[in-house]
């Protein structure tokens, strides 16, 4: 006789989670894991429709070539100007709006704002405001009686650098203030007792215990640093020369302007384990210091 045994409890749960879990896992499928396979197919192949297999072949292009050499350099100098801008800058505003001053949940708000508006809207706005001839700032020196600067052709680097601080530094701020908050003021209260200092209370209690917040937004910082695309295409369009050719950039140009997507798809597989190595490092050198806190 056959045996019709009932599902366990434990089987029915298991069931319902992946029933719940299945639009994601559909979705990842779809818009994630199955773009990946074809890039990852994409760049064993050359030729203007991608269709002659090479190997490895555009892999050691792309290893010997020049122009992806300067285009990483380039991101790679951006992306760590990025990190410590965006470390230093948001944990400095955070620290004065997460005192009591009158009108700090309106700087919050003005601060986030940028973060909410598109990359594109953003590097519209400040090509507008970096012009030479008709740019709002340099009409703001010359009130000054300040000579107008190129600042496209000067500072290239350094502006779209300034730009996308401009526009994250919002949200590393509401990082670091949640990060502030979570600290216990009685810690605090027993330093003021023994008489430390406010910079020594900021050293030996704020720093260490904000090292999972400083971590997190270093991560996140390298991340979109290193895939950053709309500062380059809009402000600069990766000029003057290729001062501002980020990598993303490059592997734009490479696939619509030379039409060769299996190199494009190659430098997006190294770009993609370049992120995954810094993440990497990142993380484990931030429990190492974690354990030391």
């Amino acid at each position: 006789m056959l045996s019709h045994r009932k599902p366990t409890l434990s089987g029915r749960y298991a069931r319902t989670a992946y029933l719940f879990l299945a639009p994601a896992i559909l979705f990842f499928g779809v818009f994630f894991f199955l773009p990946i396979g074809n890039v990852l197919s994409t760049s064993t192949r050359t030729g203007p429709q991608a269709d002659r297999f090479t190997g490895l072949g555009n892999y050691a292009r792309a290893a010997a070539d020049p122009a992806v050499h300067h285009a990483f350099l380039v991101t790679l100098v951006f992306s760590l100007a990025v990190v410590a801008g965006s470390i230093v800058l948001g944990l400095a505003l955070a620290l004065a709006l997460n005192q009591p001053l009158r009108g700090r949940v309106a700087f919050r708000v003005a601060l986030l704002v940028p973060y909410l508006t598109s990359v594109a809207i953003v590097g519209l706005l400040w090509r507008n405001i970096l012009d030479p001839q008709l740019g709002v700032l340099n009409r703001v020196l010359g009130e000054l009686g300040l000579p107008p600067q190129e600042w496209l052709n000067t500072h290239p680097l350094a502006t779209i650098v300034a730009v996308t601080l401009w526009q994250g530094v919002g949200y590393t701020m509401v990082l670091f203030l949640a990060g502030l908050q979570g600290i216990p003021e009685v810690y605090h209260e027993a330093a003021r007792v023994d008489g430390a200092s406010g910079w020594l209370r900021f050293w030996r209690i704020t720093l260490p215990l904000l090292a999972p917040t400083t971590l997190f937004v270093s991560v996140m910082a390298v991340i979109s640093g290193l895939q950053a695309f709309g500062q380059a295409y809009i402000i600069t369009n990766g000029g003057p020369g290729d001062a501002t050719d980020l990598f993303v950039f490059h592997i734009f140009q490479v696939a619509f302007d030379s039409r060769d997507f299996g190199y494009s798809s190659a430098q997006s597989v190294l770009l993609l384990l370049v992120i995954v190595a810094f993440t990497v490092v990142q993380l484990r050198a931030g429990r190492r210091g974690e354990i030391q806190y």
